[in-house]
């Protein structure tokens, strides 16, 4: 156990350290006087677009989570933008995206007091179709951008956005077909039965697995096949990962003069550029995705200096600031309910 804890101490040390090392080599490529004096002469109009894109791009990752907690009898929008962003500031924690996503129904369950098997399907169709969306708007991207970009590159883009699409439809199969588990935990339920003593109580809490796999397989099947969440919720998700992020970044570009056309392809290229926080390099993929990004901009023709600036504050604007906003809600959840499962 020691051994596989140092190894573990080791592997998280690495990843912080690789995090630092990318993110090192962003700022060394951005001349920070004149970044400012770009900031500075941003005129009122370019600011006033930069800040309706973020709160946009806030209330869309909110809603995102409302239409799937309303299905489930807990809609309020402040107990949605509590979830968000308590999970989303326990995401930049972990070495990927999608793994902070563990700790999600914990929080719903703290947050809103819904059972445990409720926050399990929330969580898991939010995770299901949140990949989805992204993995497919990703290999949009990635396709368009191809013929332009390094190889290496375009194969870590290809990699990690195959992955968005493997995960999030291995998650919606899963959890559709949560009972096909309960073979598992008859083996399970059998074996832990031969411990002398202890064997028949650990059994019956084995065995009352069942009765979370059939309510929280009903209630995944209720929203992961609802064609009008699925509406609702890609509005959101369009909101915060397409158009949020893709007005900052176009403005910012015009503002810092290398204003990049097609105008309109620019949103789907950074979706592909950012698919990388789903890779476990770094936690919340921070450094390998500036550097990745700043890398496919520099390949799209944006020069060196701008496109680190311009990724290095769009990244601090939509993730490293609402995560920031984060910490109280994380801070002050309930830790008697993340410990209770009933």
């Amino acid at each position: 156990m020691f051994d596989r804890s140092r190894r573990d101490l080791a592997i998280a040390a690495l990843q912080y350290g690789l995090g630092l090392v990318a993110l090192a080599w962003v700022l060394s490529q951005i001349e920070f006087g004149t970044v400012l004096g770009h900031l500075g002469g941003l005129g009122s109009g370019a600011l006033a677009t930069i800040v309706a894109v973020s709160v946009l791009g806030l209330l869309g990752r909110v809603y995102s989570w409302q239409v799937l907690m309303a299905r489930v009898g807990a809609g309020s929008f402040r107990a949605a933008a509590s979830v968000d962003l308590a999970v989303y500031f326990l995401n930049q924690l972990l070495p990927s995206r999608l793994s902070g996503r563990v700790a999600a129904p914990f929080v719903l369950r703290s947050r809103t007091g819904m059972a445990y098997a409720d926050g399990a399907s929330v969580a898991g169709v939010h995770t299901g179709i949140y990949a989805v969306l992204y993995g497919a708007v990703a290999a949009v991207g990635v396709v368009a951008a191809a013929p332009r970009l390094p190889g290496g590159i375009l194969l870590l883009l290809a990699l990690s956005t195959g992955l968005y699409l493997a995960a999030g439809g291995a998650v919606l199969l899963a959890g559709i077909n949560l009972p096909l588990l309960d073979r598992l935990v008859d083996v399970l339920e059998a074996l832990v039965g031969r411990i002398p003593r202890v064997g028949a109580a650990a059994a019956d809490r084995v065995g009352g697995l069942r009765e979370f796999t059939a309510a929280a397989s009903t209630s995944f099947r209720r929203l992961a096949v609802d064609p009008g969440l699925w509406a609702k919720y890609a509005l959101g998700w369009t909101a915060f990962a397409v158009v949020a992020p893709g007005g900052r970044v176009l403005v910012l570009l015009a503002a810092f003069g290398a204003p990049f056309e097609p105008a309109l392809l620019l949103p789907l290229y950074l979706v592909a550029a950012y698919s990388v926080t789903l890779l476990p390099l770094t936690p919340g993929g921070i450094g390998v995705t500036e550097a990745t990004t700043t890398v496919v901009f520099v390949a799209l023709g944006v020069p060196e200096g701008i496109a680190a600036s311009v990724v290095l504050l769009d990244r601090f604007l939509g993730v490293y600031l609402p995560a920031l906003a984060g910490w109280y809600p994380a801070a002050s959840l309930d830790r008697e309910a993340l410990t209770t499962g009933e």
